[in-house]
């Protein structure tokens, strides 16, 4: 499926060959992050200051931002960084913002699900989406805060309230699924991950995650235990690394790796590069749920074209059928969320 495309980058990658390109255009990006300085946000804005792609960076959370800023602003990269602390310095962080990424809210522990995060997370989503409706309506959103599944439509439905609403903006950053299938993919065939590219649609937890092993490239085979036992390993990473973590949180490096990776085609795209390809979590009409991921086109102004599910196996046609009914009852919940 990916073939047609340019294979998305590695965060190595794109920094070694930024340069070049970034001193050739005149488009650079401001990068807001919401939830800068927790586990996710800290080494994600890390990432970003450390790219010529990102021109300012503008981290906003509800404490230790300041710190957070003045530690990165002494790193010797071009990018300027700016802290802002507290819910009264949100819409000056929003400010002219191309790209607003948010990763805020509790991370997981162990015996948790992504949807016991519902209730807190979901109000910190609710917020930061009124803000961002409000002051940089036509930024691209990338949403990391869990559960995705339903902190995507949350989103979504705060900025039609608004009236501001372009689904073709608004993200959900299911890229670790998609960096994690190819680090499996490639430990157990003995291969380059970064010569590993496999779809990863559906949504973002659990059943409702959806490897599509058949179509990885260079092409896979593996015996149906050891892909039911792969497919399962990519459904649940999240809880390998709450249980390895032992009670100290979730995956964070790994999900700030998924999320600049993410961030870097969002700028690359806003700067006009053709055939910038991810999978992300958004509206769409591809199956009966109103929300999934699938790969998609992104340009200057987000979703250019939605490229589907392509050929399903058999065996991924059933973790489909699987995965509709959780999704739809995720959305849902979101949807429901804000407008109870």
């Amino acid at each position: 499926m990916f073939s047609r495309f340019v294979r998305p980058q590695t965060v190595s990658a794109l920094h070694n060959s930024a340069k070049n390109f970034a001193t050739s255009t005149q488009r650079n990006a401001k990068v807001a992050v919401c939830g800068a300085s927790g586990g996710i946000g800290q080494p994600l804005s890390l990432l970003l200051k450390g790219s010529p792609h990102v021109t300012e960076l503008s981290l906003y959370d509800i404490v230790h931002t300041p710190g957070v800023a003045a530690d990165l602003s002494h790193i010797e990269t071009a990018a300027t960084v700016k802290g802002y602390n507290g819910p009264e310095q949100l819409k000056d962080a929003l400010k002219g913002a191309e790209i607003v990424i948010i990763p805020a809210g509790v991370p997981r522990k162990p015996g948790m699900t992504r949807d016991d995060l519902f209730n807190t997370n979901a109000s910190i989503v609710r917020d930061l989406a009124q803000a961002c409706a409000e002051v940089c309506p036509k930024a691209l959103i990338g949403i990391i805060s869990n559960p995705v599944n339903s902190t995507v439509p949350i989103a979504s439905e705060v900025f039609q309230k608004a009236g501001v609403y372009d689904p073709n903006r608004i993200f959900g950053v299911s890229t670790l699924d998609v960096v994690r299938a190819n680090a499996f993919i490639a430990e157990a065939k003995n291969l380059d991950p970064t010569k590993v590219n496999v779809p990863v649609v559906g949504g973002h937890s659990g059943v409702t995650i959806i490897p599509l092993i058949s179509q990885a490239k260079p092409s896979v085979e593996f015996s149906k235990d050891k892909l039911k036992a792969l497919t399962e390993r990519i459904q649940e990473a999240g809880t390998e690394v709450v249980k390895a973590k032992a009670g100290a949180g979730s995956a964070t490096l790994s999900m700030a790796y998924a999320g600049a990776r993410f961030t870097f085609a969002l700028c690359r795209a806003l700067k006009g590069e053709p055939n910038i390809v991810e999978c992300a979590y958004v509206r769409s009409n591809i199956t009966e749920a109103k929300y999934f991921s699938t790969p998609l086109l992104i340009g200057p102004n987000g979703i250019q074209k939605n490229l589907g599910l392509g050929k399903l196996s058999d065996f991924e046609s059933e973790l489909l059928a699987a995965a509709i009914p959780e999704l739809k009852k995720n959305i849902q919940k979101g949807e429901d969320f804000v407008n109870k």
